[in-house]
């Protein structure tokens, strides 16, 4: 008869075989699972050894101090040999300035580096949670301050156009236990524009000869570069979010003059193209504009992007408000909430957080766009200043060097925004914990 044997300690844990665990384990799963992984795997090891053994030369020869690409590759043939290739990054040294600033003053650079430093400032208590709420007063005068310090001028052109707002903001506050949210909106912006209309410029005036302090002027055409791309960009951008809501909102609405009006305005500005509005801001919106009126053509420009991209935004936010259950506006009207008090608690929290993705890949789309207002006279980074540089008699002849550059730059300031918004996804992602 057998005996049972019963074990009185404990087995001391072992590691796993080297084959089920750590890298041999992943690359044998990811990377040579089966023949048609095994064979793309080797073919794309193929692919990489090769790219890396052409180019890699050119990289390590690059060059950095030269006057002209004839020098440069004058270096690179008595340092590397006869026939050898390399980078020339000697043209970012000599014109980095263009390509970040396009022809702004020098003696002026500090003001466009001081915007750009107090842009992060100012959207700091709208990205994270974790910044005081009374920074935002400073957010809501970044505007004007920005464009004092770009454009110069009196320091009183930006003030009194600010009041505007104030004006618009003033009017909600206290018209609004009278006329309701709507009608005091719509009474605010109408006192708004009368003042933009007609008594900005009087006052501006007046104390800019009374009190005269300001900064020099820069023209328009002085701007290019990544200064222009994002100054457009972030405009465009800040501008375009809360008018793409107003739309989104306005084609779900059950008043038919607000549904039409902003159906039609969605679907002509998706139907076309941005080069064609671009086209329309610099020459046609002139003619529409009394005589001898001095309408600036980067704030043309920005008016006419802003709109393209509201209207994107508007089916990406409507896409959202769609993906809402109907229990939520039941709630909302079980609660007792009016409709904008239910579309500020309730219903656009839930629509924005599941147009996250969407509204920043819009975000990202309208901030290379930034490159097509090349095509009005505007010098971009990408096809503006890039070719003034390759037009030097110097750098003729020069190629990759440039477009490397300014794509890096767009792929940073790109994959930053993809990044935030990752994080903006995991943070708001409340509802699976």
């Amino acid at each position: 008869m057998a005996e049972s044997f019963v074990r009185k300690e404990m087995l001391e844990a072992q590691a796993p075989p080297a084959s089920q665990a750590g890298a041999i384990a992943w690359v044998r799963e990811n990377l040579f699972s089966g023949p048609l992984n095994t064979i793309l795997t080797l073919l794309g090891i193929v692919v990489i050894y090769w790219l890396i053994s052409t180019s890699l030369p050119w990289w390590l020869n690059g060059v950095w101090n030269a006057s002209s690409l004839s020098e440069c590759r004058s270096i690179v043939a008595a340092s590397a040999g006869e026939g050898a290739t390399g980078a020339c990054w000697a043209m970012l040294r000599e014109r980095w300035h263009q390509f970040i600033f396009g022809f702004y003053p020098p003696e002026s650079y500090w003001r466009p580096i001081l915007a750009f430093v107090l842009l992060f400032v100012a959207l700091a208590p709208v990205l994270f949670t974790s910044v005081p709420r009374k920074a935002l007063w400073f957010t809501a005068i970044y505007p004007a301050l920005c464009f004092w310090l770009l454009w110069g001028g009196p320091i009183w052109t930006p003030i009194v156009a600010m009041m505007g707002f104030v004006i618009l903001g003033l009017a909600v506050v206290y018209l609004s236990s009278y006329l309701g949210a709507p009608g005091s909106a719509a009474a605010g912006v109408v006192a708004a524009v009368l003042w933009w209309l007609f008594l900005q410029g009087p006052v501006a005036g007046f104390l800019a000869s009374n009190l005269p302090f300001g900064l020099a002027s820069v023209n328009s055409d002085r701007f290019g570069g990544f200064l222009l791309a994002i100054t457009i960009g972030v405009t465009a951008i800040g501008c375009s979010l809360p008018i793409g809501i107003i739309l989104a909102l306005g084609r779900q609405s059950n008043m038919v003059i607000v549904k039409a009006l902003s159906v039609a305005f969605i679907e002509f500005i998706r139907g076309v193209p941005l080069i064609t509005l671009l086209f329309t801001a610099s020459l046609l919106l002139q003619y529409f504009l009394p005589p001898n009126t001095n309408f600036d053509i980067i704030l043309r420009v920005i008016i006419l992007v802003t709109f393209f991209a509201a209207a994107y935004l508007a089916e990406v936010i409507r896409g959202g408000l769609a993906a809402l259950p109907r229990g939520q506006y039941e709630a909302a009207d079980a609660l007792g909430l009016d409709y904008w008090q239910a579309q500020r608690l309730i219903i656009l929290p839930q629509a924005l957080k599941i147009s996250i993705p969407g509204i920043v890949s819009s975000f990202i789309g309208l901030f290379k766009d930034t490159t097509l207002v090349a095509f009005v006279g505007l010098m971009d980074p990408l096809k503006g200043v890039t070719q003034i540089v390759r037009a030097d008699m110097n750098w003729k002849g020069i190629y990759w060097e440039p477009y490397i550059f300014v794509g890096a730059i767009f792929f940073i300031i790109c994959f930053g925004m993809s990044r935030y918004s990752m994080y903006l996804e995991r943070k708001l992602k409340t509802d699976h914990r």
